[in-house]
C-alpha cells in the first residue's frame, strides 16, 4: 500500500495555511519527481523555533525562513520528512520581494520539498536553480486563499 501522508502544524498564534492545499502542493512536487511514498510533517512556527533549531543543527545563529529535514537515507526511494516554515519570515520576505505572502508561504513549502527530495542551496548555482524550479512549481497554483478564514 502506498503511503503518501502530510501532517500539518501550526503555532497556534499563527494563522495556518489550510492543510488541503498545503497536501495538495506537497503531493504536486513529489509526483513531478516520481516520488510515490513519502511522510512529511510541515510545522508553521515563529522566528524563535526556526532560529533554535538554526543554532542547535547547523551551528548558526541566524533568523531562517525554512528548515527541512530528511529522516531517512536519501538514497531511499521514499521521503520520510519534516520542513519547518516560520511565517513571520515569510511575511517579512514577502514584503521585501513584493510578492503576496501567501505565495510566499507556498514557495518555502515547496523549497523544502526540494531539500527533501535533495535539491541543495549553497551555491549562487544552485540557488538559481532552486528559485526556478520553485517558480516552476508556483505556476498554474492557485495561492489566493490559503488561509484558515
Amino acid at each position: 500500500e502506498i503511503m503518501q501522508h502530510v501532517e500539518v502544524e501550526c503555532d497556534p498564534s499563527l494563522s495556518s495555511p489550510k492543510k488541503e492545499i498545503v497536501t495538495k502542493l506537497v503531493s504536486k512536487v513529489f509526483y513531478k519527481y516520481k516520488i510515490e511514498t513519502y511522510e512529511v510533517s510541515i510545522i508553521f512556527a515563529g522566528d524563535k523555533l526556526l532560529t533554535r533549531l538554526k543554532k542547535e543543527f547547523f551551528k548558526k545563529n541566524q533568523l531562517t525562513d525554512v528548515i527541512a529535514f530528511r529522516l531517512n537515507n536519501y538514497n531511499e526511494p521514499n521521503i520520510d520528512g519534516e520542513i519547518y516554515i516560520s511565517l513571520p519570515r515569510a511575511e517579512e520576505n514577502s514584503k521585501c520581494y513584493k510578492e503576496p505572502y501567501s505565495k510566499e508561504v507556498l514557495r518555502l513549502i515547496i523549497h523544502g520539498c526540494l531539500h527533501l527530495i535533495g535539491f541543495d542551496d549553497n551555491t549562487k548555482k544552485e540557488k538559481e536553480k532552486m528559485t526556478d524550479l520553485e517558480n516552476k512549481n508556483l505556476e498554474n497554483f492557485d495561492h489566493e486563499n490559503i488561509f484558515e478564514e
